[in-house]
């Protein structure tokens, strides 16, 4: 395959030994980029050697023997095939050469000329006997004194049956030596180019998935990088592990001062500050780079591909990755690099002495925040943390880094808290620094401590501008979410609230939480839902915003309106997806889980409520794991699934938890749970303690959490029917305009009431549940309809309801509801059953099967030959009685029915 790309040159350098082995010796120059082939080459001469007898002497020069007197040589004799006494003599030679030059001699010393001379009398009578291929690969890198030798053998090869073949990366490499061999006769240069497109696709060629055209590209054409890219692509390794090999031999190939700068610019990225970073001259640079982009390494003083910058620095030892890093830092600081470049250096060398190095990390950090670089902003804080000695600056560092390690994973917090809880004893921690340590220690439930700091707050003779700030805010925050901890909060002043440190950030996250705290007291207010919407419209996921985006989507969807919540969450789980923050999307998943109970739909709240728990690991979710835990429970029981379920309820939880809104979430799971699983008792005890909470905290609002219900429900299974119905007429009492939880209660009610009155409840609730959008709420009362109409024997309606309940349940997936309705099997509008009085007269009936297939109230009119008024009238009259809103909800079976 070698030869297929180079076959003119292979031809006329075997052209070339066919003259010398005829007697007329030859002197062979390979010259061309690093790598491109030239090894290659001369080890195929060296094959095709062995086809004359021709005796082969080969050696290549290394820049780790280049002082080494006579290294190459040495390489070349002892390497031979030759009699005894032929080594005997040369090796003698050499010893003497040796003794006449040691390591530590003159560069520009000359050589012995009778030592020289009688080694290559030795090497011309070997060729007497058997025509003689000396090869050296690399001749720059021999020592000075071999390259005089065989400049000398040049010379006096013209009728000798030798051939001496070379290669050098450039002519230029060899000096005065170059220019005295090329003024012989006998003399050839022979330039390798690099492979063409098409010589890469022909090498390509028969290679499935191969891709040329991109191999070229990265590698110019240079054979030993698309050969290495070549076997990766055989081999299947992703990682390109030759390709890196193959650069890396490059460098070696290319020499210190090529190497060097190839190192530096893999630092710095471009070449303008390489001759300062390494202390060299202009001229050397040039000429590396040159060299670099003739090997197909470089392509405007660049990497071709960020691969092979990696694998040069990845070759980098660690104290020479650190200087190079550090005194690129220091070069990009006092240039006035933008700050993401000089950060970016020192992280690499993975120091910041330097007084300016902080500051810079800091700011790196700050701008990676705003751009949601959050991992890049941890890497900027964690290394300003190691490197800084300043107390109180470390601890605010510290409170910086606990805020974007939330991000991401609150759960990785835990080993700052116990430093920043000493920086504040020390009072080396700002106030409100303080209250966002207090709301961390709270989160992962050390609640003893989180109330430590706040006394300590307390405590201070003097808030600071941003304490007040802080706290403000906070108020808010903890009376919606954690209110046992309002009594430890300082208590602000109306001088230091209205001279607070105010910015629209703050502004917005108080009034969010203040919506929160009147949608969880107030109940369903029109205002408080309009404040949340406003809220949203102005929102972004940026640094400081998601306690604002949570409280106002929490508090939209407690104030009944999950459907316009929902857009919103989904809005913003887009938003947090696209920022690369992991703990924002699981807490808006939770929320989502929220919504979807809300608005009927089981199945997507335990996805979310699922999605959020993997997103981040339960431990690492703190007191807020009620939340997703609580709505999981809830589905699951929804869904006649609550097996499938039973993890959430035994995985341990912090017991600070039931100090916190989340607490009453994962109560009510439990409670409802224990009830689904028959264990009444149980249930009741766990929904008590959720109700004894809610109004102990004045968060007692029903669409938060209609405790009472599920209590009710309790006790009606435990035949404590009285209680239940004084507790479903309170909390109708209590329901503040809700038309859901009025649905709901009304249902609990039925359950107390006798048959024919069951009816009525039941009716009413599902009128209300029709409106208020709660798709499971309506099939537990349209299921719970049809189980009155049977009872009281109305079975044609039971079994229309039963259909749109079935159907209803099926949507929501809730299982458990389709096995709790009886068999249908009566049919509702053949007839079947004498005595039974139809739900509908035949004039509705006729009315509704035209509407159920379709046609316009103008339409039906004209088929009946009656008043479009009178078609209004009997729909009227025909949503009531089949307890539906509007003509899609019409059963199925009308469709089919014959006039």
């Amino acid at each position: 395959m070698g030869e297929d790309v180079q076959r003119h040159e292979m031809t006329t350098l075997r052209e070339l030994l066919d003259e010398a082995v005829a007697g007329r010796g030859r002197v062979a120059m390979v010259t061309g980029a690093i790598a491109t082939g030239k090894s290659a080459l001369l080890y195929g001469l060296g094959e095709h050697a062995f086809g004359h007898d021709a005796l082969l002497l080969a050696a290549t020069g290394s820049p780790a023997e280049s002082a080494l007197p006579l290294g190459v040589l040495s390489q070349l004799v002892h390497g031979a095939s030759m009699t005894e006494p032929d080594r005997a003599t040369a090796v003698g030679l050499l010893r003497e050469g040796a003794r006449a030059h040691p390591e530590d001699a003159p560069a520009g010393e000359r050589a012995d000329l009778l030592v020289v001379d009688a080694l290559c009398a030795v090497l011309l009578e070997l060729s007497e006997r058997r025509p003689l291929l000396v090869v050296v690969d690399d001749l720059h890198h021999a020592d000075r004194v071999s390259q005089l030798c065989l400049s000398h053998l040049a010379r006096r090869i013209a009728y000798a049956r030798v051939m001496l073949a070379f290669s050098v990366p450039d002519a230029h490499t060899l000096g005065g030596l170059h220019a005295e061999m090329q003024r012989r006769p006998h003399y050839r240069a022979i330039r390798l180019g690099h492979l063409s497109p098409e010589e890469v696709t022909r090498l390509a060629s028969g290679d499935a998935g191969a891709t040329p055209e991109r191999w070229h590209a990265l590698t110019g054409g240079n054979r030993l990088l698309v050969d290495a890219l070549l076997e990766d692509h055989r081999t299947g390794d992703g990682r390109g592990e030759r390709y890196a090999e193959a650069v890396l031999a490059c460098l070696h190939r290319a020499g210190d001062d090529t190497s060097r700068v190839a190192r530096a610019l893999a630092v710095l990225g471009e070449a303008g500050l390489v001759p300062r970073l390494l202390g060299e001259n202009d001229t050397v640079v040039v000429r590396a780079v040159q060299d670099l982009t003739r090997a197909g390494l470089l392509d405007g003083g660049r990497f071709r591909d960020e691969a092979a910058r990696s694998a040069v620095l990845a070759g980098l030892d660690e104290h020479e990755r650190v200087d190079l890093y550090r005194r690129a830092a220091e070069l990009a600081y006092r240039d006035g690099a933008p700050v993401p470049v000089v950060a970016g250096h020192l992280l690499r060398a993975g120091q910041a002495a330097e007084p300016w190095a902080l500051p810079v990390l800091e700011e790196a950090a700050a701008r990676a925040l705003r751009q949601d670089g959050v991992e890049s902003a941890i890497e900027y804080l964690v290394l300003a943390l190691r490197s800084c000695r300043d107390e109180r600056r470390r601890a605010r560092i510290a409170t910086v880094l606990v805020r974007a390690k939330w991000r991401i994973d609150p759960g990785t917090l835990a080993g700052h808290l116990a430093e920043l809880t000493e920086a504040l004893r020390r009072g080396h921690l700002t106030g409100g620094d303080a209250v966002v340590l207090a709301k961390a220690l709270l989160w992962h439930g050390h609640a003893d401590d989180a109330r430590d700091v706040l006394a300590h707050l307390r405590r201070l003779q003097e808030l600071d501008r941003d304490a007040v700030a802080e706290l403000a805010v906070a108020h808010a925050w903890f009376r919606s979410s954690c209110p046992s901890f309002l009594p430890h909060l300082p208590e602000l002043t109306d001088e230091q609230a209205g001279g607070a440190a105010h910015s629209l950030s703050a502004d917005r996250r108080t009034e969010s939480a203040d919506a929160l705290v009147r949608a969880l007291t107030g109940g369903p207010l029109p205002e408080t839902a309009a404040a949340a919407e406003r809220i949203l419209r102005g929102s972004r996921l940026d640094e400081m915003s998601m306690d604002t985006v949570e409280s106002a989507l929490l508090a939209l969807t407690y104030t009944g309106r999950a459907d316009l919540a929902a857009p919103w969450c989904d809005s913003f789980i887009t938003e947090a997806v696209s920022r690369r923050a992991p703990s924002r999307q699981a807490r808006l998943s939770a929320i989502r889980a929220e919504i979807g109970l809300r608005r009927g739909d089981p199945a997507a709240a335990a996805a979310d409520a699922q999605r959020a728990l993997e997103l981040i690991p339960p431990d690492s979710w703190g007191v807020a794991v009620g939340g997703p835990l609580g709505s999981l429970l809830l589905a699951g029981v929804a869904m006649g699934r609550q097996e499938e379920f039973l993890p959430p309820l035994t995985r341990p939880v912090p017991e600070a938890m039931l100090e916190t809104r989340f607490g009453l979430q994962y109560l009510h799971g439990k409670g409802r749970f224990h009830l689904a699983a028959g264990q009444a008792r149980q249930a009741l005890r766990d929904l008590r303690l959720c109700g004894e909470l809610m109004v102990e905290w004045r968060l007692d609002s029903a669409e938060f959490i209609a405790w009472r219900l599920d209590a009710a429900q309790a006790l009606i299974a435990l035949d404590e029917v009285r209680e239940a119905r004084l507790l479903v007429e309170e909390q109708l009492a209590r329901s503040g305009g809700s038309g859901r939880v009025q649905g709901m209660a009304l249902r609990v009610l039925a359950a107390t009431a006798d048959k024919r009155h069951r009816v009525m409840l039941l009716r009413q609730s599902a009128e209300l549940l029709q409106q208020g959008g709660d798709r499971y709420e309506l099939a537990r009362s349209l299921t719970g309809l049809t189980r009155a109409y049977h009872a009281v024997g109305e079975f044609r309606r039971a079994a229309v309801l039963g259909r749109r309940a079935r159907a209803l349940a099926q949507e929501c997936q809730a299982g458990a509801l389709s096995r709790m309705l009886p068999d249908d099997s009566d049919g509702a509008w053949a007839g079947e059953l004498p005595g039974a009085r139809p739900p509908l007269s035949d004039a509705e009936r006729r009315v509704a099967t035209l509407v159920a297939d379709g046609y316009s109230n103008r339409e039906v009119a004209a088929q009946l030959f009656i008043t479009v008024s009178t078609v209004e009238q009997h729909l009227t009259r025909v949503y009531r009685k089949l307890s539906v809103a509007r003509r899609a909800d019409l059963p199925e079976p009308l469709t089919g029915e014959q006039l």
